[in-house]
This record gives C-alpha cells, sequence and structure tokens, in this order.
C-alpha cells in the first residue's frame, strides 16, 4: 500500500536506485533481476513442488517405516514422522549399522530423487533454464539429513545430465529470509539509520528481526547480520489470520523496544517475507495455501494490517513492503552470487518455495 509519506522519485535519481519506494514485489534491483518465483508446476499427482518439501519427505519416512512394521518392530519408535524431532533423525542417521539407518537412508535417497525431478522440471522452463547454480535453503538443510539428501540430489542430477551447481545458505537459516530486506529496501531511508526491521513468514514459523546495514568495508551488504531475533512456532498453536497478524505487531513492538534500550537507529522501514505470488500492490494472488486462513483474499492486505498497528517507527512514517519469502531469502546471497549470471534458490520448507535471478550489469 502507498505510504502518505512516500515521494516520486525525481527523473534526476540514478539508474542504481530501487524504481519505487512503494512497490511490493519488485522484479527489477540494481544490478538484478527477478526472472520468476512461485513457480507452480503440476503432474497428475498436483504440484511437483509439494513432492519435494520438508512435509513429504516426512510423509516419505512414514512410507518407509510402515513397510518396516510389517515385519518387524519400528526402529524409529511409536511417534509419527511428523513428530520426530530433527535432531532425532540425525540421531538415527548417525547409528551406521542400524535398522533405523537403513529406513533413514531409503528415506533420503527416495527423497533426493524427488528433489532431482523437481529441478529437472523447473529447469525446463523459461525462467530457470540457464541456471547455472541454485542455493538450497529453508529449514531442511539445517539437519545433517536434509544435508545429505542435498548431497545425493546433486549426485542424481549429474547422471540425470542436469548440471547445475547446489550450494547451502552461507546465512543461519533463520536469518536469511530476514537479511536479503537490505536488498530491498529503498536507499534513502537507509541513510542515517543503523537497521531495519524484517519478518520472515512460514507455514510453520514466524521470524522477526533487526537487520544491521551499515557497515564501512562492505556497501555491498555482505555483511549485513541479524543482530536481534525472535522465532514463533505458529504451527503449534493453530491460530487464525488475525491472531497471527496480532502476533507478528507484538513481535514488532518488541524488537522495536529493543532498539530503543540498545540505541540502535531503526529506518522507520519494515520488510514481510510471506509464500505465494506478491501483487504490486501488497496483496497475495496464489500461494499461501500453507498459511492458516484465507491470506489471497481481497479483502486482507497485510502491509496495511501491519501499518494501522506501527504507523510511525522513531520519528518517521512507517513504510511497509512485502515481497515472497524465497526472494527474500535467495538476495541474501546476491553478494555471493557475483561469479555466476543465472542462479536460483529453493527454499525447503513446509513448502518449496522458489526463485530465479540473472546478475545484470
Amino acid at each position: 500500500m502507498k505510504s502518505k509519506s512516500s515521494k516520486t522519485k525525481s527523473p534526476k535519481t540514478p539508474k542504481t536506485d530501487l524504481p519505487g519506494p512503494d512497490v511490493h514485489g519488485l522484479r527489477e534491483l540494481p544490478g538484478l533481476q527477478v526472472d520468476g518465483y512461485s513457480l507452480q508446476l503440476r503432474d497428475k499427482d498436483g504440484f511437483i513442488g509439494e513432492q519435494a518439501s520438508q512435509t513429504a519427505f516426512r510423509e516419505l519416512l512414514e512410507r518407509w517405516r510402515k513397510r518396516r512394521r510389517k515385519t518387524g518392530k519400528d526402529p524409529l519408535g511409536s511417534l509419527h514422522s511428523s513428530d520426530l524431532s530433527k535432531k532425532q533423525l540425525d540421531l538415527a542417521l548417525q547409528k551406521t549399522v542400524s535398522e533405523a539407518a537403513d529406513v533413514m537412508h531409503g528415506a533420503i535417497e527416495e527423497f533426493a530423487e524427488e528433489l532431482a525431478f523437481v529441478i529437472q522440471r523447473f529447469k525446463r522452463q523459461p525462467s530457470w533454464e540457464k541456471v547455472q547454480r541454485i542455493v538450497i535453503g529453508g529449514g531442511f538443510p539445517e539437519s545433517d539429513v536434509g544435508e545429505r539428501a542435498i548431497l545425493q540430489t546433486g549426485a542424481i542430477l549429474e547422471e540425470m545430465g542436469v548440471h547445475v551447481q547446489l550450494g547451502r545458505l552461507s546465512h543461519d537459516v533463520d536469518d536469511g529470509g530476514l537479511i536479503g530486506w537490505v536488498h530491498l529496501a529503498p536507499r534513502a531511508m537507509l541513510k542515517g539509520h543503523d537497521a531495519i526491521l524484517a519478518v520472515d513468514i512460514g507455514g510453520t514459523n514466524v521470524r522477526c528481526g533487526i537487520v544491521k546495514t551499515r557497515h564501512r568495508k562492505a556497501r555491498d551488504f555482505s555483511l549485513a547480520k541479524v543482530v536481534r531475533r525472535e522465532k514463533w512456532r505458529h504451527a503449534d498453536e493453530d491460530p487464525n489470520r488475525g491472531n497471527m497478524v496480532d502476533y507478528i505487531a507484538e513481535m514488532l513492538e518488541d524488537t522495536v523496544r529493543y532498539s530503543e534500550r540498545k540505541k540502535i537507529r531503526l529506518a522507520p522501514f519494515i520488510g514481510i517475507g510471506c509464500p505465494g505470488l506478491i501483487r504490486q500492490d501488497g496483496s497475495i494472488s496464489r500461494g499461501a495455501q500453507n498459511l492458516p486462513g484465507d491470506w489471497e483474499s481481497h479483502a486482507f492486505h497485510l502491509p496495511s494490517e501491519v501499518l494501522r498497528r506501527m504507523p510511525m517507527i522513531g520519528s518517521g512514517p512507517t513504510l511497509v513492503l512485502m515481497h515472497n519469502d524465497a526472494v527474500v531469502q535467495g538476495l541474501s546471497e546476491l553478494p555471493f552470487m557475483r561469479d555466476v549470471k543465472h542462479w536460483g534458490v529453493l527454499t525447503i520448507g513446509t513448502g518449496l518455495g522458489n526463485a530465479s535471478f540473472t546478475n545484470v550489469p
């Protein structure tokens, strides 16, 4: 939504600046173009991306365990696979010679095949066909299980003749979806301030943090970092849409108070990363099905809801911008992707987020 404080840029604005301070879902950034995101491809079983999500891995693991139960005891116990923690799964994988490890390896191998298939299908699309490197983000790769699956996916892709590099997110998985906002915040708003506020909304968790932007030795934001972060696992509480908005506002307000105590000069800006295809007006056209309630309703506009609760930060009127969460997480890698022209990001979480980029002169 356009803020009353927004000013139209004059024709003299340098080409290196962002094309408008009040546009959501930007596709053209300084030195970068977002070729596509929230790509949704279907086959007979539905969206193919859903076959390579963290949710899909848990379902695969459960099927492997059910087959094992037919001939004996389940080596992973009685809890459903969706209720097992990442730590429990990693411990099972570490038991080199055991039935539990056998089950884990079987599920990992099958998941890696599914992920390789999804990447192959993506690479056939115009927005992905030139991608040379894919950064894997989201919650799945932070575990030993996830790391093993990604390594196997790379090997399978080579066997399939799909030549693309796979890499891990450089930042902590909880930080990438926040740090990316330093590349989307209007440059003029960063002057005279130390940090910005950012929110990352996922199908399981919401993260809110302070991202430090100022660093004399890294004007490309390669040293941007999260100096404080709150994380709310909303999936455990089954909130409705209104509850989520209220809690996000409370997290932001608490973060502002922390900044005041620590004398961190916050820019009057909030960036929100959210699943789905984001229109320029900040509404969501599709892809938010993993969030509770109807986030795609024409009667719902998240940036306006946040702005209504936080109209001012410091002495300035707040500007709230929204973009796709995979795009934002991908942008956190921008300073480290200058050696390739075409690259992408896959975020393996509750669903599978995706975005593809082209570096431009």
